[in-house]
């Protein structure tokens, strides 16, 4: 997955599709709402969760 940004096209983010290597860069105070990257967080919690050793 690569994330775009729309008005300058410019690379904002990456995902890997076979490990758990996630990257991304954003600014959660320039956004309209307080919680536009919580998904990104989620995700990312997520990942650790599954890479945890038992």
């Amino acid at each position: 997955m690569i994330d775009f940004n729309l008005n300058d096209q410019t690379l904002e983010g990456l995902r890997h599709k076979k490990f758990p290597i996630l990257s991304f860069q954003h600014h959660p105070e320039a956004a309209p709402g307080p919680h536009d990257a919580q998904y990104l967080f989620n995700y990312f919690l997520d990942m650790m969760d599954k890479g945890k050793k038992k």
